[in-house]
């Protein structure tokens, strides 16, 4: 006891003395401030800044908790990594037209898992930031479709927001990663400008490489737009390996498909509608089918619009279980009267966390 008062009436000893020593200092370089430069002021300042924090920070420790190291900063569009049972649906809402519908409340969706009716408790319609995956067909078979078809790419990154990220994945034998996450648009239209059409179908291995790279987004909102024909031909993962994945995954895919008059030459031409349309179905996208090559740029332009004026329904699922299996997620309307008949898009399902 006696030790610990002797250390206590000694640190207090020392902050007297700093601060008495600080003064000092201050005060004689105002003395002399006519005869010396503003350096010795300056001085004076350095030696009591110096001085009194290791004295003050044995007297002065602020109540309250502390901040520890892994504390998080909270920052719009970026998601914290504390755990949640919170499950977030993304949800889009058209007309018999196919045109958007905004203004919508939250009690105007229902929300059904497994066929169990949940409470919504979050609701927003807000743009957020969005990191997108755009992935972009060079194959031999596009050869004829690849100027439109780069112009409606230009259009999409165009009608960005400030916060957004892309990246561009091209695909022909192989998928390859051409630009990592960037803001930069213009840098994203040189590399598209300086690509040529030519070789096999990878449109599996592109769409996978995409999935895989969302994993490094910025933004808690993520997509893939995929621009291809849909005809496959050459991917190591098969159908049902991008199902899997496009399920595991929280990320909407999309898709502008260039189909040929009559289905294509090849059965996988022929498939490549329904594939794509499968996938986009699954996570809440949308696919467009061009039957015009000059409409490409407006399309582009209507999915950059759909993905900004989309809902986000949170609910907390009644079922708890951790058990690592797929539930089924429905989104239902209650639509104000006087509406047609809406329709609602969005993810068909998610895996529940495992043990």
């Amino acid at each position: 006891m006696l030790q610990s008062h002797k250390r206590h009436r000694d640190s207090r000893r020392c902050v007297s003395f700093a601060l008495f020593s600080g003064v000092q200092l201050l005060v004689r370089a105002r003395v002399r401030l006519r005869n010396y430069s503003l350096a010795a002021l300056c001085a004076a300042l350095a030696v009591f800044a110096c001085v009194c924090p290791h004295a003050w920070s044995q007297e002065a420790t602020p109540a309250g908790p502390v901040p520890t190291e892994n504390s998080q900063r909270i920052e719009k569009g970026k998601a914290l990594k504390a755990e949640t049972d919170l499950a977030l649906i993304n949800v889009t809402v058209t007309d018999p037209y196919g045109r958007l519908v905004t203004g919508l409340e939250q009690s105007n969706f229902r929300i059904f898992e497994d066929g169990v009716e949940q409470e919504v408790l979050r609701f927003s319609g807000e743009d957020v930031p969005i990191s997108i995956g755009v992935i972009f067909d060079m194959s031999g078979s596009m050869s004829d479709k690849i100027e439109k078809s780069r112009q409606a790419a230009v259009q999409f990154f165009r009608t960005a927001n400030p916060k957004d990220e892309f990246l561009l994945i091209n695909f022909n034998d192989r998928a390859q990663l051409t630009s990592p996450f960037t803001a930069s648009v213009e840098d994203l239209q040189n590399r598209l400008m300086f690509t040529s059409a030519h070789g096999q179908t990878a449109l599996l291995d592109g769409i996978y490489l995409g999935l895989s790279e969302m994993k490094g987004a910025h933004n808690t909102k993520k997509a893939l737009l995929v621009i291809s024909d849909g005809g496959d031909n050459h991917s190591r993962y098969t159908e049902t390996d991008i199902r899997k994945y496009a399920r595991e995954a929280d990320v909407q895919i999309y898709a502008i498909g260039l189909y040929d008059e009559g289905g294509g030459s090849t059965v996988e031409e022929r498939l490549g509608p329904s594939l794509l349309s499968e996938l986009t179905e699954m996570t809440g996208g949308r696919a467009f089918a061009v039957t015009s090559m000059g409409d490409m740029p407006d399309i582009a332009s209507k999915i950059s619009m759909e993905l900004r004026n989309q809902y986000v329904v949170g609910y907390r699922p009644s079922n708890r279980t951790h058990d690592g299996k797929w539930r089924k997620v429905k989104v239902k309307l209650r639509p104000p009267k006087g509406l047609p008949p809406l329709t609602v898009y969005a993810r068909s399902g998610y895996y529940a966390p495992g043990h």
